[in-house]
């Protein structure tokens, strides 16, 4: 594919070019996933988590596209994701929240590493630019970690389940 003019330079290395691009992917990954976990938490009666995971797909999507528009107006070539291997089925609601958890320690380690990157590659602006997802994904991870003490502080005797559901909805900000 033939660049243009207008495209033809970038301060991007193709390093930096390609671990944004693969990043890309593993948002698209996450929403995808998030919205099997909405899928599994609507069909077993959990509407409001199946909300909250809609929530977290939406907000994957946004990421991928901030990275996605990132590359381009740095005027590089910026690649649409495939997805592949989400999961749809779960044993149970803890397993939701340990797998949502996990995943978004995985990709803070990932922001780290790219960002470790651009360090040491000297590309500041690319640094400055990742910040922005380290800053959210330490939240992130701290509503992760509200939605497991949410089902360890309820339980699951009695109407805990239901009590655990209503409590992740209210998690979903509000605008």
């Amino acid at each position: 594919m033939e660049t243009s003019i207008i495209r033809k330079n970038t301060s991007l290395s193709e390093e930096i070019i390609e671990v944004l691009n693969q990043q890309i992917a593993v948002e698209a990954h996450s929403s995808a996933a998030y919205l099997g976990m909405s899928a599994w938490c609507h069909l077993k009666g959990y509407i409001h988590a199946g909300e909250f995971f809609r929530h977290q797909s939406e907000e994957e999507t946004v990421h991928k596209m901030k990275l996605f528009d990132y590359i381009l107006d740095m005027g590089a070539h910026a690649l649409a994701p495939e997805v592949h291997q989400v999961n749809n089925n779960f044993d149970d609601l803890r397993a939701v929240l340990d797998t949502y958890l996990d995943m978004e320690i995985g990709i803070t380690n990932r922001f780290n590493k790219i960002a470790k990157q651009c360090f040491e590659l000297g590309d500041f602006q690319t640094f400055s630019f990742v910040q922005w997802f380290l800053d959210e994904q330490k939240e992130e991870e701290d509503t992760a970690r509200r939605t497991i003490e949410i089902y360890e502080l309820i339980g699951i005797e009695l109407d805990g389940l239901f009590q655990i559901d209503k409590a992740i909805g209210k998690l979903i900000p509000q605008a």
